[in-house]
């Protein structure tokens, strides 16, 4: 090829490969010396961001997870504690509830054995009253009857006889 033989026999070949080397060169100290360190160095700091980041990110979840298990220690143990006032309350109401009940039955048998002892105390007072009407009706019976009069006393031995017995 005759491009190429060319190149060969031309003197200013060699000074395209001096320049170029020299280009190469002055490229590669500016770049490769200059700016990569720089680019290194803030590629190395992104990532120590980003692991110091996801570092600091499972420490905060860590203690997230501690907080939460104190927030769910603390609960359990409120709620310990307030099913244990409530018991507290209940029992303490079945006792005052328990103690009204007795004062109150305590007052209902009072009262009943003082309304059974007016209730026998007016039976007797009745059963006096019949016994005696009940002599007087007999003797104006008799009287009335047979004609003859009895004594208020027989009268009423015979009605205690027939009433009790």
């Amino acid at each position: 090829m005759p491009q190429i033989n060319q190149l060969a026999e031309n003197w200013y070949f060699a000074s395209q490969l001096f320049w170029l080397a020299l280009i190469f060169g002055a490229v590669f100290v500016v770049i490769g010396l200059g700016m990569y360190p720089k680019i290194e160095a803030t590629v190395d700091a992104r990532d120590r961001k980003v692991a110091d980041d996801l570092a600091a990110a499972k420490a905060a979840h860590a203690a997230a997870d501690t907080i939460e298990d104190q927030y769910r220690q603390q609960s359990d143990a409120a709620r310990a504690a307030a099913q244990a006032a409530v018991q507290s309350a209940k029992d303490k109401a079945a006792r005052d509830a328990e103690k009204r009940l007795a004062k109150v039955d305590a007052e209902l048998a009072g009262k009943m054995a003082a309304a059974e002892a007016d209730v026998a105390a007016a039976r007797s007072s009745a059963m006096a009253e019949i016994e005696s009407v009940a002599a007087e009706a007999a003797g104006d019976l008799v009287a009335k009857l047979s004609g003859v009069k009895v004594a208020a006393a027989d009268a009423k031995q015979a009605v205690k006889a027939v009433l009790h017995g």
